[in-house]
């Protein structure tokens, strides 16, 4: 071929080219596929195919003692206590069974702290936080909470009928829980409250005289001073946390990729009257106390 001829022939493949790739630049591309939904029962949240720690397995923690009204006998394998039953209910929910079920130990602080959990979630009374957010995922809340106050009957904290009138007695609560920041930040008390690993040692104290009173959730107060320290008396619960409503949520690792499958399940159970059913039978002991103020 000439020179001239090989020149124009090359033009012109190079302008075919160059118009087809344009071409395809400007037509209408497909859009990606948006990541499958992830409900409960959604496609990406089959049996099988979830990233768990165990294939075929739930791996759920909680801590030891795990109390009552929120487990039975310190088993949480048992199924009974109102958040032993709703594990195996998200669990049914996910598609596992009750022996698909595996229970680890988890201790109350070490849940939500930063780093790689060996749990597919875990449930332990534990509130819903952005703090804790930075550091884990949780679900959508399974429990509406109330914060109260327990006192010996014969302290002078069993008097008290609002805020301030707490502000001069010895307080205590557990480390890392809603219960201290409720202490710390809402009454502001005149002393250095107590704080304790366990909230069995927060009892303990009560029942020794060593505090005046301790504030807990409201269905573990009523537990409290029902089997428990019996010369103690729930003096009355906060309408709300530091402003804002408190939620228990179940923690999964952060960035989990079950973490929208258990929201989910937990939706769907709030949905279907499951958790209004288990708070019932778990739950019911624990009656409106008065509010303060």
């Amino acid at each position: 071929m000439r020179p001239a001829t090989l020149a124009r022939s090359l033009t012109a493949t190079v302008a075919v080219v160059v118009s087809a790739a344009f071409a395809a630049g400007c037509a209408p591309q497909p859009e990606p596929k948006a990541a499958p939904s992830s409900p409960a029962g959604g496609a990406s949240c089959a049996p099988g195919k979830l990233a768990t720690e165990t294939d075929g397995k739930l791996t759920v923690g909680t801590d030891k003692p795990a109390y009552a009204p929120w487990f039975k006998d310190d088993k949480p394998s048992n199924g009974q206590g109102y958040e032993s039953a709703v594990a195996y209910a998200v669990a049914e929910k996910l598609g596992y069974q009750k022996q698909d079920v595996v229970w680890q130990t988890v201790a109350f602080n070490n849940a939500f702290a930063p780093g790689e959990k060996k749990f597919d979630f875990d449930l332990n009374q534990i509130s819903i936080s952005e703090q804790r957010k930075k550091a884990v995922d949780f679900s959508s809340g399974y429990y509406d909470v109330r914060q109260t106050v327990v006192a010996l009957k014969n302290s002078k904290a069993a008097k008290a009928k609002s805020v301030a009138d707490l502000k001069d007695v010895k307080l205590g609560a557990q480390v890392g829980t809603t219960s201290l920041e409720v202490v710390n930040d809402l009454i502001k008390p005149s002393q250095q409250p107590a704080v304790y690993q366990k909230n069995d040692f927060a009892k303990a104290a009560l029942k020794n005289g060593q505090v005046d009173a301790i504030v807990v959730d409201l269905p573990t107060a009523f537990y409290i001073t029902g089997a428990e320290v019996p010369e103690a008396a729930v003096i009355g619960q906060f309408q709300d946390t530091l402003g804002k409503a408190e939620k228990f949520g179940l923690v999964l690792d952060k960035g989990s990729a079950l973490t929208g499958c258990v929201t989910g399940a937990v939706d769907a159970l709030r949905k279907d009257g499951t958790l209004a059913r288990l708070e019932k039978q778990w739950l019911a002991d624990a009656v409106d106390a008065p509010v303060l103020k």
